[in-house]
């Protein structure tokens, strides 16, 4: 086994397909510098942040064919390479950090994305993501590899923009309280028309939901989304911390978690259209059912049902909460 450097990988990968290193993006490579080929899996994986979850690079891996893993990201470094290669099947795992919307053109970059069996979105900060790679062949090289049948996933950041809509987070991050007091809040920027993946029509993500207290804000975008015209109704997958959803390649989704950790839940929301969405004026939104999966149910994205559920109504009025649940809790 080889790991390079930005400057190994330079001399050995860069240099020998007659490319110079450019200062847009910086590249890491463990494992072999040569385009293995194996038969691949189309699936999503989708985690919700914070600790990374074992279970979802592992599957990744298993429907990867043992080819090479890239990640994708806008800063950092190579922190997945020697963690992913140890822990599942890959020939390679490689890490791109596109600097700059020029990286997005680069012919080695493109090359390397398009070679890959597996395609992994780390976190950071998603407006990067859509600012930067949206519109450009970076975009078009992802829905190749999707329909080439390779397994996508992603991470915090990474999840967020692989849905349809997208919480572009192009100024502060909004809170509930902020977005349910007003779903025009400037903090609320939504985006669409980047990624079209399959099982994601009409949904938009949210991550991090029970530690940072989310899901006053993803009803809100989900009103905003129909308000706004984009869908007739609207549905959302909200995932907690250290929690992921596995979805094969017929829409069926499994959840798995760190095995430590007190939430491992991922919801699974779907909302009509809302009774008030006007600017300086709280949200209105009522009837929005929830099904709540843990570790060892499973959901239908294209069925919108599932086994192992909670399932349970939220109510917005005048922007305040309320839950059918036992206890009136929203979570």
């Amino acid at each position: 086994m080889k790991r390079f450097t930005l400057a190994m990988a330079a001399a050995a990968v860069v240099a020998s397909l007659g490319l110079a290193p450019r200062p847009q993006y910086d590249y890491y490579l463990t494992g072999n510098g040569g385009d293995a080929t194996g038969t691949t899996h189309f699936g999503l994986g989708l985690m919700g942040g914070g600790t990374d979850v074992d279970a979802l690079f592992t599957w990744m891996s298993a429907r990867a064919g043992g080819g090479d893993f890239v990640v994708i990201r806008a800063s950092g470094a190579d922190g997945y390479n020697q963690y992913v290669y140890d822990l599942a099947t890959f020939d390679s795992v490689e890490t791109l950090v596109l600097k700059k919307r020029a990286a997005s053109s680069d012919d080695f970059v493109l090359q390397r994305i398009r070679n890959a069996e597996a395609l992994f979105i780390a976190g950071g900060d998603q407006s990067d993501y859509v600012n930067d790679w949206k519109g450009t062949p970076v975009e078009d090289a992802i829905h190749e590899l999707a329909t080439r049948g390779v397994p996508i996933g992603g991470t915090s950041a990474g999840t967020a923009i692989l849905s349809e809509f997208i919480y572009a987070a192009q100024r502060q991050s909004v809170t509930s309280s902020q977005a349910l007091a007003d779903p025009f809040n400037r903090n609320i920027t939504l985006d669409r028309d980047f990624l079209l993946l399959p099982f994601l029509h009409g949904i938009i993500t949210d991550q991090h939901l029970i530690e940072r207290d989310r899901i006053g804000r993803t009803l809100t975008f989900m009103a905003r989304i129909v308000a706004d015209g984009w869908a007739a109704e609207s549905k959302a997958i909200a995932i907690d911390r250290e929690t992921a959803v596995l979805v094969d390649d017929s829409g069926q989704a499994t959840i798995v978690a760190n095995a430590d950790h007190a939430t491992p839940y991922a919801y699974f929301i779907r909302g009509g259209v809302p009774q008030v969405v006007a600017p300086k004026t709280p949200l209105t939104y009522r009837d929005v059912r929830v099904d709540r999966a843990a570790p060892g149910s499973t959901f239908n994205l294209q069925a919108w049902t599932g086994t192992g559920l909670v399932s349970y109504m939220l109510n917005v009025a005048n922007g305040a909460m309320s839950s059918t649940q036992p206890g009136g809790s929203i979570y």
